[in-house]
């Protein structure tokens, strides 16, 4: 087996178009890409007097740079599910990512067709969240339409706060893409 030697004066050069590849095909943001390659590599500097020469340079970075890429998706996990997440965006806008909840007819406008059109929406709503998968279509009702607090969704469920938000942000892009089949 091949002994292999630690050379931090060449990392940048050698591996941090590489690990940046790497880091931003996971985290899909190029300044986070950047952070963690950053953080690899001082955590490199670091933990060298921890190599052992078993693996080689690059193969020993890309593991540390996994570590950086899973503790920034605890991270942001741990903070979800500690508090309720606010989005803050402009409801008038036409940008992706406005919320179902908020396209739903206004109940106390003056407009003659509210009425029609929050009918025709709720049943166009109910007939999409039929069409989620199960647990999905339990979690979004007890959230969104029952209003359940996030703790008591997972205490019912047995799951964990992550878990929650990821099901929610499914059925939530699930129902956003039935309804503008269907209704838009």
């Amino acid at each position: 087996m091949v002994a292999y030697k630690l050379q931090p004066e060449n990392w940048v050069d050698q591996y941090a178009d590489y690990l940046f590849n790497y880091a931003v095909a996971r985290v899909s943001d190029a300044e986070i890409a950047k952070d963690l390659v950053q953080e690899t590599f001082y955590a490199g500097l670091n933990s060298a007097k921890n190599y052992k020469g078993d693996a080689a340079e690059r193969t020993w970075l890309i593991a540390i740079l996994k570590r950086k890429v899973i503790d920034y998706y605890r991270k942001i996990n741990s903070k979800k599910g500690k508090a309720e997440v606010r989005v803050n965006y402009s409801a008038a806008s036409d940008a992706e990512g406005d919320w179902l909840e908020e396209q739903v007819a206004d109940p106390f406008s003056k407009d003659g067709d509210s009425s029609i059109e929050n009918e025709e929406l709720g049943l166009a709503i109910q007939e999409c969240i039929s069409k989620l998968p199960k647990k999905q279509s339990l979690v979004f009702k007890m959230k969104t339409i029952q209003g359940m607090s996030t703790e008591d969704i997972c205490n019912e469920l047995g799951i964990n706060p992550s878990n929650l938000w990821v099901m929610i942000h499914r059925a939530r892009t699930a129902l956003m893409g039935c309804l503008n089949q269907n209704w838009f």
